[in-house]
């Protein structure tokens, strides 16, 4: 149940409101945007309130029970603190965002309605379309570790272990020309290393519109024309000749490629004995050797 201030309770009973919807978006490093469907800025709990955004939302709809509450809030790229550059780099991914119902003749008069995170975002050139989900769908998430044959950790998180400090595995680069695709280019500085070496890696931007940006490496191929480098997504600003970043070596998340690649098995963090889903229709065989047919 909502607690609603009495001064608030005692403007609805007058039968003349003067009531806004206002939305507090606050991102995964602490930075909050205010935005409301009121005519003018408003001004509360710290943050401001832009009114030339652009904001509508959906009906909000409750359930009793586990169910996810959604709705949608579409909005046009009008502010200068929301754009499209942002919202393809994911600087809005899982943000916090909470909904009020707001007395714009005097902000002190309001009442959290929402409280949720940021779903699915679909953008076009000057508009935007946002999935607000509720506090229930946190629960629908996987919590713990997965039993399974690959790795479940990040290479060089705190589980997998820094491995960055050695060189071979981590390289300064620069984009030496650009191909047809936005997700293609070739790059200098990488010679040294053998096609795929950076396959399913990381790469940071050092330089350039995507300065601090991050991408992931769908492709590392070396021929006699050069290296090229093809991202799974284009870069949220367009890549120019001479930006520079940092890359660093791709895994396939597989005991044998941890072994033979990184020398990293002590921190693999996979069941390289699981057996597979054949186990199960085997003939027993006294020669077995009783490892799920799985060996390291």
């Amino acid at each position: 149940m909502r607690a609603i201030s009495s001064a608030l309770q005692d403007h609805l009973d007058s039968g003349a409101t003067t009531l806004c919807w206002c939305w507090r978006i606050t991102r995964n490093d602490s930075v909050s945007f205010g935005f409301t469907d009121h005519d003018r800025d408003l001004d509360f709990g710290g943050t401001l309130y832009e009114a030339a955004s652009g904001f509508t939302g959906s009906e909000i709809a409750s359930a009793v029970g586990l169910n996810v509450d959604t709705l949608d809030v579409d909005g046009a790229l009008k502010s200068d603190r929301l754009n499209e550059a942002d919202l393809a780099a994911g600087l809005f991914d899982n943000a916090a965002i909470e909904i009020y119902r707001v007395n714009w003749a005097d902000p002190d008069q309001r009442v959290l309605m929402r409280g949720g995170n940021l779903g699915e975002v679909s953008r076009g050139a000057h508009h935007f379309r946002c999935e607000v989900r509720g506090l229930a769908h946190a629960l629908q998430q996987p919590k713990g570790r997965i039993i399974q044959y690959g790795c479940d950790a990040d290479l060089g998180d705190a589980r997998a272990r820094s491995i960055w400090t050695r060189r071979r595995f981590r390289r300064t680069a620069r984009v030496a020309s650009l191909e047809a695709s936005p997700r293609r280019f070739t790059a200098s500085g990488l010679n040294g290393y053998a096609s795929n070496w950076f396959t399913r890696g990381l790469l940071i931007w050092t330089s350039g519109a995507n300065d601090g940006c991050t991408s992931e490496v769908k492709l590392h191929a070396k021929a006699s024309s050069g290296v090229t480098i093809e991202l799974w997504q284009a870069a949220s600003e367009a890549i120019a000749a001479g930006d520079g970043f940092i890359v660093q070596a791709g895994c396939d998340k597989q005991f044998g490629t941890c072994r033979a690649k990184f020398s990293n098995t002590a921190n693999f963090r996979g069941f390289p004995h699981v057996p597979g889903n054949d186990f199960m229709l085997r003939v027993v065989s006294r020669s077995d050797k009783n490892d799920g047919g799985r060996v390291r």
